[in-house]
């Protein structure tokens, strides 16, 4: 492979690896479409092929694949008559192809933990590893393990329905804290413990939880962070838990002095009863039944909590996880990720398909940038996720894992939480790897899976997504809601998928769904990134097209900043922008205004980005703070988020902002030399 060196330039669509005719033949994308040639009579050359077969014949599309993971359910009436074709009912799979579509699958029960625990033997399920510890549980003790805590659920009176929720590091105590409440039917919720109290109170406050599954502690960069004062508050506004469950020893200052409602007991002492040999009674639910809630922010309000159902998320991660990323019981699959990242649930559906995964907590760079590659080659990794921020990262830090380790197992690296530049591929060639497959792979919390990917059919190309996954209809629109070729527009999905939300939590009439996705074009998914979708069906993605904030892959709406900036006594008003594009993690810039004698000193600076790390993340504390006289708006009040980003990203003034729709005009100058500080840094 003769690639640049690092010197030369790399540009779009640049091919630097092609497809490997022995791994095409062995991938588990080849054994399903011998297989749909064998049982259905149906034969695909090509991806395109197969994909256009996918949307254009959704239902079917969906069935055959139930059929192929789940042979109980190919003898079903649905199964049968898709397999013979000519009797197939599409309706009775989807009643409509209507958005936002809810009726997936009516009638047809199953548990997502049925399949994710169908191995009960003594291969390792998952290899764990904190910042100074690596342990490993079996498939057989992890069943046991869920077992336990499960019976310990219903004992405290848990039943299908119920939320659970965990305030928890990556680790195996997650891990069996949603198996076990998906198991009888109750619905899982998680945050990571960076997640500052009152993030994670408008988070779990919302959905109700009876059970509380907590850490004292966690562990990051070397250093031991206390979460006891942020447990006690997060305990004392969750009303309804009964029960909390704690990994680590007993502590008293944990319950809110008068909450004598609150059991609290530690994970030893439940996961105890694992040694009396219990059964794990899996309750089978509706198809469309809430299997977990993930949480994404817009720009008002408190965060969307999306509720994604059991046979949806069972379908989406399969398909996904077996014919995209190529995932086999062999495997050891990785992806660096948190509680608080819908990547966490995606990396835990490996299980689903019988390999074996990794949990890894702790900063990436500690001791330093070298520590997951070394997790990497140490444990035969075979696809290894991360995000492009850290990809960029090692960049800039100059490290060369190449001269470190041998990765003999490493097949694929995959990329999200951002587009991954052109650049960033060919880093990882010349630094990480050069004979693996590197997947840039868009999805996002809403859908908690992957639309955009590659597959062991397709060559990598530096900048681009190789194709759309199979059933979905990706596009790219225009203003009017023209599908464009070769030309940037929105993302949108215009058919349904099962992943997409049931409903938001406390949004009966769907009125905050619809708004969420559907209020720019009628009936069609807006996801709210720039896309262009080249003519062979590959993509590249260009950002947010809204201000939702995405740093390190974790999305923070800008409605949580403004309630924890403007709450600073001297703050009046204010505006957040990320700068980030193109595969490039800019700036997060805040912008204040304060009170006529205010003064922007480094001690309110300090102060802000305290209350903004503790109370929302770490990985949202701004790298620029800066005093404007005002904060653009529109006629109506609202602040113009997507303009102004618009404008700092080097567009025109002229193209972005129009004075007939502003109610602050005059403040357009100081905002343009602005945008030429910041787009020329």
């Amino acid at each position: 492979m003769n690639l640049p060196n690092g010197k030369e330039p790399v540009f779009e669509g640049q091919l630097l690896l092609g497809v490997d005719p022995f791994r095409r033949d062995a991938a588990n994308l080849s054994n399903f479409v011998n297989w749909l040639g064998t049982t259905t009579g149906l034969h695909f050359e090509d991806y395109k092929s197969l994909w256009q077969f996918s949307i254009q014949e959704l239902e079917r599309f969906w069935t055959l694949w139930w059929c192929y993971m789940d042979s109980n359910f190919a003898q079903s009436d649905f199964g049968s008559s898709a397999i013979k074709g000519d009797q197939f009912d599409p309706h009775r799979v989807l009643d409509s192809r209507a958005q936002p579509a809810r009726n997936w699958f009516q009638g047809e029960r199953l548990n997502y933990v049925r399949y994710a625990l169908a191995r009960d033997d003594d291969t390792v399920a998952v290899v764990e590893f904190t910042e100074n510890n690596r342990s490993e549980v079996t498939y057989r003790e992890l069943r046991a393990k869920v077992a336990a805590l499960s019976h310990f659920f219903v004992s405290c009176g848990v039943t299908k329905g119920d939320r659970v929720v965990g305030y928890l590091p990556n680790g195996v105590f997650a891990l069996v804290g949603f198996l076990a409440t998906a198991a009888i039917g109750a619905i899982w919720s998680s945050c990571s413990p960076d997640f500052g109290s009152g993030a994670v109170i408008d988070r779990f406050a919302q959905i109700e939880p009876v059970m509380l599954l907590a850490c004292t502690n966690y562990q990051y960069g070397g250093r031991t962070f206390d979460r006891s004062s942020d447990l006690s508050a997060i305990v004392g506004a969750l009303s309804k838990v009964t029960h909390v469950v704690l990994d680590g020893t007993l502590d008293p200052v944990l319950v809110p002095v008068g909450l004598t409602n609150v059991e609290t007991v530690t994970l030893a002492s439940v996961l105890d009863r694992a040694a009396i040999d219990l059964q794990l009674e899996i309750v089978e639910v509706e198809f469309s039944h809430p299997l977990w809630i993930l949480y994404s922010s817009g720009t008002t309000g408190l965060p969307k909590a999306i509720v994604q159902s059991q046979g949806g998320i069972f379908l989406e991660h399969t398909r996904a996880l077996s014919l995209h990323c190529d995932l086999k019981p062999s495997d050891r699959f990785f992806w660096y990720t948190t509680t608080g990242w819908m990547m966490w649930n995606f990396l835990v559906s490996g299980l689903l398909l019988g390999a074996t995964i990794v949990l890894v907590d702790g900063s990436v760079a500690f001791p330093d940038l070298y520590r997951l590659y070394e997790i990497v080659d140490a444990e035969h990794v075979t696809f290894f996720g991360t995000s492009a921020t850290f990809l960029n990262a090692c960049e800039k830090a100059g490290v060369t894992p190449k001269s470190k380790f041998a990765f003999e197992k490493l097949r694929t690296i995959g990329s999200t939480g951002a587009p991954l530049a052109p650049e960033g591929f060919l880093w990882v060639y010349n630094n990480v790897c050069d004979d693996v497959s590197v997947v840039s792979a868009s999805g996002g919390t809403d859908l908690c899976t992957a639309f955009l990917a590659s597959t062991p059919w397709h060559e990598t190309r530096a900048g681009e997504l190789a194709c759309a996954t199979l059933g979905a209809n990706v596009q790219s629109f225009d203003h009017e809601g023209n599908p464009l070729i070769d030309e940037v527009g929105e993302l949108v999905i215009c058919d349904p998928m099962p992943s997409m939300p049931v409903a938001f939590w406390n949004d009966a009439n769907g009125d905050k769904l619809h708004r969420a996705y559907y209020s720019q074009y009628l009936g069609v998914w807006r996801h709210g990134d720039w896309v262009k979708i080249k003519p062979d069906g590959s993509a590249v993605i260009y950002g947010r097209s809204d201000s939702t904030l995405n740093r390190g892959g974790v999305r923070m709406g800008t409605a949580e900043f403004y309630s924890v900036i403007e709450g600073i006594p001297t703050v009046l008003d204010s505006l957040v922008i990320d700068t980030s594009r193109l595969g490039r993690e800019g700036e997060l810039v805040l912008l204040l205004v304060l009170e006529r004698d205010g003064d922007l000193s480094q001690g309110l600076i300090a102060e802000i980005k305290t209350q903004i790390r503790e109370s929302l993340s770490p990985r949202h504390v701004p790298d620029r703070v800066l005093r404007v006289s005002a904060i653009p708006r529109t006629i109506n009040g609202k602040k113009m988020e997507v303009p102004i980003r618009r404008l700092f990203l080097g567009e025109g003034a002229e193209e972005v902002l129009s004075k007939g729709s502003m109610s602050n005009p005059e403040v357009i100058d100081e905002y343009v030399e602005l945008a030429h500080l910041i787009h020329t840094r």
